[in-house]
């Protein structure tokens, strides 16, 4: 792993998690379909190692967690993914010390291929076959937040990705207006890295303040994904300090779309934004929200999971920094 990547923060996993120092961090899938009314999970089988377990790999360098866990389904059984919500991370002892799996669950409709190489075949179970058929004990953990997230009707969600812009120039001896104080070289590099991380998720509507650090955080984004960027003046920090229910409103008519959403802001603003999510938080997820300034650093996406049925709960929330330079 880079030495300047950081490993995310997210409500699913034991806060001890972050006291660890690991050898080695690796992130994956576990891919599920539902037929017949019931939900299949895909194993894999490692001919090298002669064992069932889950689309997973380490982490290349300078890339994110999330980027891995869809690298890594892509490259074993040949399927395109986007993260759902997140599920507990694993750890074991390997070799070179402490191994962390992060896991997140995600839908697929197309078939697996196995790869060939590392991987040698593909099995679709039902949670307790696949649950007896897992090499490792700990992948259990995973696979049984799963199936109760299966049971209660929560397990097919979609996104909402927020994001504070990139570095930007410094305020002081900034002389022009505000809202054209542009990114940072550093700013640039870390728009560069999100636009890669976050087609994890694939926000298919773009959101932003249409002060230019904002806009220019998020356009390589759409760039790469073909999606125009909405610019919404409630979202400034001007409109925040002087009408936050007006930002809040903004807030909750971008919530309520039915598809995954990318809004850019600023640090002053994310207070607000917080609020309103935390009120509509599970206890976990509510724990979960960054409560003190700064917030999130820049660059950073907080990510919230909601279901279909539960359309206003926020059922996760993690936390991703491309990198910090």
């Amino acid at each position: 792993m880079s030495a300047t990547a950081s490993l995310p923060v997210r409500s699913c996993d034991s806060p001890e998690l972050h006291r660890v120092k690991f050898g080695v961090v690796a992130a994956g899938a576990l891919l599920w379909r539902r037929r017949r009314g019931a939900i299949e999970v895909l194993l894999i089988h490692r001919p090298k190692y002669d064992d069932f377990s889950f689309p997973k790999g380490k982490l290349d360098a300078d890339e994110s967690v999330a980027e891995c866990a869809v690298r890594e389904v892509r490259e074993e059984v040949g399927l395109s993914i986007a993260l759902g919500r997140p599920l507990p991370a694993v750890t074991y002892e390997v070799p070179k010390g402490t191994k962390v799996v992060f896991y997140w669950a995600a839908e697929v409709t197309s078939e697996a291929v196995p790869d060939g190489g590392e991987v040698d075949s593909v099995h679709w179970l039902g949670i307790e076959k696949a649950r007896k058929k897992l090499t490792n004990s700990v992948d259990r953990e995973p696979l049984d937040a799963l199936a109760a997230f299966a049971a209660e009707g929560t397990l097919q969600t979609r996104a909402f990705v927020l994001a504070r812009h990139a570095k930007s120039k410094p305020r002081a001896g900034w002389t022009r207006a505000e809202g054209e104080r542009p990114l940072a070289a550093s700013g640039r590099r870390q728009a560069g890295a999100l636009a890669r991380m976050l087609g994890a998720w694939r926000p298919e509507r773009v959101i932003s303040s249409p002060w230019i650090r904002c806009l220019q955080t998020v356009q390589p984004y759409a760039a790469r994904r073909e999606v125009q960027v909405k610019a919404v003046s409630a979202f400034t920090e001007h409109s925040a300090t002087r009408h936050p229910g007006k930002t809040e409103r903004a807030f909750a008519k971008q919530w309520a779309r039915e598809r995954t959403v990318l809004l850019c802001t600023h640090r002053p603003v994310l207070p607000v934004l917080f609020d309103f999510l935390r009120r509509r938080a599970t206890p976990s997820a509510a724990a979960a929200i960054p409560a003190d300034d700064p917030y999130l650093g820049p660059g950073a996406v907080l990510v919230v999971h909601r279901a279909p049925e539960r359309p206003d709960t926020v059922l996760s929330v993690e936390i991703h920094q491309p990198f910090d330079d």
